[in-house]
């Protein structure tokens, strides 16, 4: 057998190992066993110098072969090959080194050559266990160099030879197999009664969530509670928090923590997905329980890039971005995640000087920035106001970092433009653009029209956006906000008749806050909460010292979306926007702590003047997440020092 150049402590160790005290252990067992330890060299060695008798026994080859295939000898392959064909274990007689032989070409990059081993077997005299093995060996191999194609031409020739298919080929085809084939293929695993198999069912779970979690969790929840293991709950956790279903992800996360959860422990696998969800939704409780636990029971946590960065995400876009730091500080190797996770954390609180610092840093120390991090740069300077700094790091993209923006570059470019007062500017952007705007590009177009109440590049933006967007309906409440700042009734008027021919109706607003473990929900004019009464009692009385504080005129700031209120304080028991309603709720439940709130709009600038005065007036701080950004509340200030 032709290997690399012998040596004499190569054959040293062959003639050892051929008669050596475990000399009774036989031959082609120590093979195996030298293969099993990485030991390939001394495979090799053995089977070439050894010189055994009786000859090497069949199983002894394709332990050579995966010793040939470790060490990238093509060579040595195709002449084991050639022994099998001698000694008649091929091209059909031994299953196992016919998989072996075809795994390692496979693995080698010769799928030419695997094919034509296959094409050489004698399919009508080919045991059926054997054709399985052989065309599950071929599939995967197509499989790892992604050749969906090739997969699924030998699936079907598999199918025409009548070679039985098993739970092997199920979860080599799922993987790699388009959308629109896989309801086939769960059929298929139906009808071959597979279904039960816990290993198929992942596949199945992790196959549906690449388009949404419906069927993902129908599977699932079709699992016998007994056969759901670790992967089966990451599978469906993983497909609600990539599919934005984030409070589901809790629930399936209570679940398995609970009954439901047979005593399977949560793996770091587990806490990324439910972390993310926790991050998505400023669920801080479920947050601080998952850090806990991590603290408690993966007391290693810190070694594992992936959590630690999860964790620094999910601080920073609960509030609290000192921890988010100290984790950061902590961490023994930072990835380009960890300083984006940071970066943008930064830029959310309004941050943009450190946010540049960071970033800064992240390139001295050698990282080069990717598309996920200048979004998350550009972002930052963006809530700012840092103008000339997201030009200068806009236009480094291509000259300086080698990266080409994407539309969410230039979203991020045309929001800062726009929030800047230069709204041309933002339009010629649009139009240098290398590719059509879509709906975020010019929806940010139609949120600094409406800062800036600027009619005419309104109407522009809002023509286009609805073309690209018809059913957002964010998009028509921007438009009728514009048309309301400037005393356009008519407008309002069509724009409000407009959503009603199509259907549309407002998003409502909500925001939540926690509190001792639970978290209470509120929307605007709700009053379904047990404490309602105290609450909005509460913000009347607020309401009344903010007037008298301000002498009757409230500044409305930068308004964003409306939740039906009129914005005007002579009329105190109309328009209980919802982030009203939960800090006065929080006021009435703590202390002197401060007050997180979570909210799924943008702040209105009649509730952030509000809040402002309140914090003063009650000496209390209030931080308020808005779909866009955190405000921190203070002594009668706002962190976004009233640009957002």
């Amino acid at each position: 057998m032709t290997t690399e150049p012998s040596t004499s402590a190569a054959t040293s160790t062959a003639a050892a190992l051929a008669g050596d005290a475990n000399g009774t252990e036989p031959w082609s067992a120590r093979v195996r066993t030298l293969s099993r330890l990485g030991r390939h060299r001394e495979v090799l060695a053995l089977l070439r110098d050894g010189d055994p008798s009786p000859p090497p026994h069949a199983l002894a080859l394709p332990a050579a072969v995966i010793s040939c295939t470790a060490l990238s000898l093509v060579s040595g392959v195709a002449q084991i090959q050639a022994l099998g064909c001698k000694r008649g274990l091929l091209p059909s007689s031994d299953a196992y080194l016919l998989s072996s032989l075809l795994s390692s070409y496979s693995r080698l990059g010769l799928l030419p050559r695997a094919h034509q081993l296959l094409d050489e077997m004698p399919l009508a005299s080919t045991p059926p266990t054997t054709l399985r093995t052989a065309f599950n060996s071929l599939i995967s191999g197509c499989a790892l160099h992604a050749l969906p194609a090739a997969c699924f031409a030998l699936f079907r020739r598999m199918r025409a030879a009548s070679a039985p298919f098993d739970a092997v080929t199920l979860m080599t085809l799922l993987p790699a197999a388009p959308q629109s084939v896989v309801p086939q293929l769960h059929a298929l695993v139906g009808k071959a009664g597979l279904a039960a198999q816990t290993n198929v069912a992942n596949c199945l779970i992790s196959a549906y969530a690449r388009r949404g979690a419906g069927l993902a969790r129908q599977v699932f929840d079709e699992m016998p509670l007994t056969s759901r293991d670790i992967v089966s709950w990451n599978a469906v956790l993983s497909a609600h928090a990539q599919n934005g279903l984030a409070v589901d992800a809790l629930d399936l996360y209570s679940r398995m923590c609970g009954h439901d959860g047979g005593g399977v422990e949560p793996d770091a696998v587990t806490l990324v997905s439910v972390l993310s969800s926790c991050a998505h939704l400023g669920a801080r409780g479920v947050g601080l329980g998952v850090e806990r636990y991590m603290q408690e029971r993966l007391p290693g946590f810190r070694a594992n890039m992936q959590l630690c960065n999860s964790l620094i995400n999910f601080h920073a876009r609960c509030g609290n971005l000192p921890q988010a730091q100290r984790l950061f500080n902590e961490m023994p190797r930072k990835s380009i995640v960890s300083w984006t996770a940071l970066i943008t954390g930064y830029g959310m609180h309004g941050h943009g000087d450190v946010a540049v610092n960071l970033f800064q840093a992240m390139v001295s120390e050698g990282i080069r920035p990717d598309n996920v991090a200048m979004v998350g740069l550009l972002s930052a300077c963006s809530h700012a106001g840092m103008y000339e700094e997201g030009r200068k790091y806009f236009s480094a993209m291509e000259s300086t970092y080698q990266l080409r923006p994407t539309l969410e570059h230039y979203t991020c470019m045309v929001d800062l433009l726009g929030r800047a007062g230069r709204l041309k500017e933002a339009q010629e952007l649009i139009s240098s653009m290398p590719m059509p705007a879509d709906g975020a590009v010019w929806g940010a177009l139609l949120g600094a029209c409406k800062i800036h109440k600027n009619v005419e590049i309104g109407e522009e933006a809002f023509e286009h956006v609805i073309k690209l967007e018809p059913s957002n309906v964010g998009y028509y409440v921007l438009m009728a906000n514009i048309y309301t700042d400037t005393g356009q009734l008519e407008g309002v008027v069509r724009v409000r008749a407009m959503m009603r021919e199509r259907g549309l109706k407002k998003e409502p607003g909500c925001s939540y806050v926690e509190n001792k473990g639970r978290v209470h929900l509120f929307m605007a004019d709700d009053h379904s909460h047990p404490q309602a009464k105290r609450i909005y009692e509460l913000v009347i009385k607020l309401e009344q010292m903010v007037t008298e504080r301000t002498d009757g005129t409230v500044e409305t700031g930068q308004g964003r979306v409306d939740e039906g209120y009129s914005g005007k304080m002579a009329a105190p028991l109309i328009g209980f926007h919802s982030e009203k309603l939960a800090v006065a709720f929080g006021m009435l439940n703590t202390d002197d702590s401060e007050i997180v709130v979570i909210k799924n709009l943008r702040v209105c600038g009649d509730c952030h003047s509000f809040l402002k005065a309140v914090s003063a007036i009650a000496n209390r701080a209030f931080l308020v997440r808005d779909a866009s950004r955190f405000h921190r509340f203070e002594g009668g200030a706002c962190s976004c020092k009233d640009y957002w």
